[in-house]
């Protein structure tokens, strides 16, 4: 074995094993002399050639061509040991907080306040603030609680001097009147939506929005139906504290953020009339998937005019977008099992390249994973769809709300309480950060009338990204219906006929044969190579083809 470290573009040291395996220069050696003696060389012994103990008359009379084969073995062997490629942590490592002892702080929602003070909302109802959450170390001694007494926030925003909590009951905004870092002024600033006390009800509320609303998603009531008002809906909450209904058709939400474009989504998860987990566009007048909560139209028809039609259950997404005007399908469907169980907050990256290369796409969180994923997003047909990327595992607990700062810093929120997480932890806070070295990543996967266009981080080996067989892909649904889930269903193979490779290495035109619209295609590229000879880091990626483009 021999050992050889080259540092590639990437940053990472690259440890190559190069394994001579003795049988294959044997099998080598033995078709090399087999055709030696067809040339007429038929002095050389017709027996297989033992490799440990060739002839004398063979080590003198074909020393030079068992070094050139020994010289092209060693060249051919040079793939980098998988023990040594470079992970995750390489590129985002994760600094966990120390929380004070005693303290149950499952995260809700995160807000940077003016003075650096980073403020984290809990579940049980409290607000804390840590500063200078950015420390390469963060103690228990850097946090302090500001307010408690509140029901489960899941959303917080400020401005003015105001923090503004978005509880399960109510958006309020609260202050320090005195100075000494205790809240102690409370207001409601809207409470239009109604709570019946059950467990499922929960209200996560965005930032502001260009505007200056807030929008909050509620919760259904259990999983099937809406006894409250307003109980699977999305509404915003004006400056002057006005509830606008804004869009219909939620579930059971996991996070709510904005798009670097100020577009509005929220995650909602697999169930009733959700398949699987799923990113959604919010956008006013609309309806996504849920009818549980059409019963309030009535009261909402100023701003959302008459009630939709139903969607027939065991039907399709893309099917039901057809009949249904009002209908906007799943932006990006998580393939349940594959990419998570339960989608959770929303950051999108809006740093202009502090976190690494990714710069305005979206990133999700799963709380049963305790993972962070990321997101392509592009318009088709003037609807939003996408792809979505394996990103980062490995957090304490489970994934929560994300919150990603201009400053290139990403704050991750756990807890398990209600469901497991592979996050061992009851609860964590964490930081992510970018160590400024570049992963060789899928960039993006955009859709084309004849198939897909791959961007890359890094340049790719020409030679192994033309050849199609580097790529497998298959393509399937869900079942929209009224019933819980659904497995993958509809499955096809379309096949890859050309890959095409850009002169400038970083983007390859896959031609493919059987698109399907309003289907998943799940793309594996085990087979592509940077430049530099390391594979991808990530090597899947699952576009939800709900419109083909036409050009």
């Amino acid at each position: 074995m021999v050992n050889c470290s080259n540092p590639d573009k990437s940053g990472i040291k690259s440890t190559k094993k190069v394994v001579l395996d003795m049988s294959r220069i044997e099998s080598i050696l033995s078709v090399s002399l087999s055709s030696l003696r067809l040339c007429g060389f038929a002095s050389l012994r017709e027996k297989p050639l033992a490799l440990g103990h060739p002839s004398r008359s063979a080590r003198s009379a074909f020393r030079p061509l068992l070094q050139l084969l020994a010289i092209l073995l060693l060249l051919t062997a040079t793939a980098p040991a998988d023990d040594k490629l470079p992970t995750e942590a390489d590129y985002y490592p994760i600094t966990t907080f120390e929380i004070p002892e005693g303290v149950v702080l499952e995260a809700g929602a995160f807000q940077l306040l003016p003075d650096g003070k980073l403020a984290v909302s809990s579940r049980r109802g409290e607000v804390w603030l840590i500063t200078d959450p950015l420390a390469k170390e963060v103690r228990a001694s850097q946090f302090q609680r500001f307010a408690h007494g509140l029901h489960e926030v899941l959303g917080l925003a400020q401005r003015d001097g105001w923090l503004y909590v978005t509880q399960r009951c109510d958006v309020s905004r609260i202050k320090d009147t005195d100075g000494d870092g205790v809240a102690d002024l409370f207001e409601v600033v809207n409470d239009g939506w109604e709570v019946s006390g059950d467990y499922h009800e929960y209200a996560f509320g965005s930032q502001f929005d260009k505007a200056g609303n807030i929008w909050v998603v509620l919760c259904l009531t259990g999983s099937f139906d809406s006894n409250c008002k307003f109980r699977g809906w999305c509404v915003r909450i004006t400056p002057e504290g006005k509830l606008i209904p804004t869009t219909s058709g939620i579930r059971s939400p996991g996070g709510i953020g904005f798009h670097c474009d100020g577009e509005v989504f929220y995650t909602d998860n697999q169930g009733p009339w959700n398949g699987t987990c799923a990113l959604k566009h919010l956008s006013p007048g609309k309806f996504v998937g849920h009818p549980g909560g059409n019963r309030w139209y009535d009261i909402a028809k100023e701003a959302m005019g008459e009630r939709p039609k139903d969607p027939e259950s065991g039907s399709r997404f893309i099917a039901e977008a057809g009949k249904i005007p009002e209908y906007e399908p799943p932006t990006i469907l998580f393939p349940y099992k594959k990419m998570g169980q339960s989608a959770s907050g929303i950051a999108c990256d809006n740093t202009g390249g502090k976190f690494g290369p990714f710069a305005g796409q979206m990133f999700v969180g799963d709380q049963t994973f305790s993972t962070v994923m990321r997101c392509y997003l592009e318009k088709i047909n003037g609807r939003y769809q996408g792809a979505c990327f394996p990103f980062r595992e490995g957090f304490g607990s489970g994934t929560l709300p994300l919150d990603m700062e201009p400053s290139g810093h990403m704050f991750v929120g756990g807890t398990n309480r209600g469901w497991g997480s592979r996050g061992s932890k009851g609860f964590a806070i964490e930081r992510m950060d970018w160590s400024g070295k570049t992963p060789f990543e899928m960039h993006e996967m955009k859709a084309k009338p004849d198939g897909f266009e791959l961007t890359f981080t890094e340049p790719v080996d020409t030679a192994k990204a033309t050849d199609p067989a580097s790529y497998n892909m298959t393509t399937y649904t869900y079942i929209f219906q009224a019933s819980y889930g659904s497995p993958e269903v509809d499955a096809t193979t379309p096949t890859i006929k050309r890959a095409v490779v850009a002169p400038d290495a970083r983007s390859v035109r896959l031609y493919v044969d059987g698109l399907q619209p309003g289907h998943v295609h799940e793309l594996h590229a085990e087979g592509v190579r940077s430049a530099a000879g390391l594979p991808l880091l990530h090597r899947e990626a699952y576009y939800t083809l709900n419109y083909i483009p036409a050009e």
